[in-house]
C-alpha cells in the first residue's frame, strides 16, 4: 500500500500565519478577513501566531505577501481581496496582475500562499462570495494555505528533509 498525504483535516498547530488583505472594497474584505482568521483558529492556530496586514487593495497585496514570506517567520499567508468589474478595463488589469503576483510569492518563496481574492463582475457576486451562498473565499483561502503547510511539514518529517544526520 502506498503511502499517502494530505488527506483530511490539516493540523495547524504551532503554525504561525499572516493574512494579507485589502482595504478596498473592505465590505467584502474584512469579512474575508474574518474567515481567513476563523478558519485559521480552527486547524490549531493560536489567536499570538496570526498576523494581519491591511495594504490599501488588491494590487499592493503581491508585494506586502512577498516581503512576509521573505522573513521566513511565516508557514503560511492568506491573501485576500475584492476586484469588482466596472465599466473601463481596469479591473482586468487589477484582477490579472493580483493573481500572477501571488502565485509568484508562493512559486518563489516556497511559503504556501492562500487566494482569496474575489473577481466578481457585480456587487452581488462579490457578496455571495465573502460569506453568502457560495461561501467565503478567505475561510477556502486560509485552508489551502494551511493544507499546504501541512503536507510541507510532513514531508520534511517523512522524508527526513532537514533532519538528516551529519556523517
Amino acid at each position: 500500500m502506498p503511502n499517502t498525504y494530505g488527506e483530511g483535516t490539516p493540523d495547524a498547530s504551532g503554525m504561525r500565519v499572516a493574512i494579507v488583505a485589502a482595504l478596498f472594497n473592505d465590505q467584502f474584505t474584512k469579512r474575508l478577513c474574518n474567515g481567513a482568521v476563523t478558519t485559521a483558529r480552527e486547524h490549531g492556530v493560536d489567536d499570538g501566531a496570526i498576523d494581519v496586514y491591511w495594504v490599501p487593495g488588491a494590487f499592493e497585496i503581491p508585494l506586502m505577501a512577498g516581503e512576509l514570506a521573505a522573513t521566513g517567520a511565516y508557514d503560511a499567508i492568506a491573501c485576500v481581496g475584492a476586484v469588482v468589474r466596472g465599466e473601463t478595463p481596469h479591473f482586468d488589469f487589477v484582477a490579472g496582475e493580483t493573481a500572477r503576483g501571488i502565485m509568484e510569492v508562493g512559486r518563489e518563496s516556497g511559503v504556501p500562499v492562500g487566494f482569496g481574492v474575489i473577481t466578481a463582475d457585480t456587487l452581488a457576486q462579490a457578496e455571495e462570495r465573502s460569506g453568502g451562498r457560495v461561501g467565503n473565499k478567505g475561510s477556502e483561502a486560509m485552508y489551502a494555505a494551511l493544507a499546504v503547510a501541512a503536507l510541507l511539514r510532513d514531508v520534511t518529517v517523512d522524508t527526513g528533509g532537514e533532519e538528516e544526520d551529519e556523517a
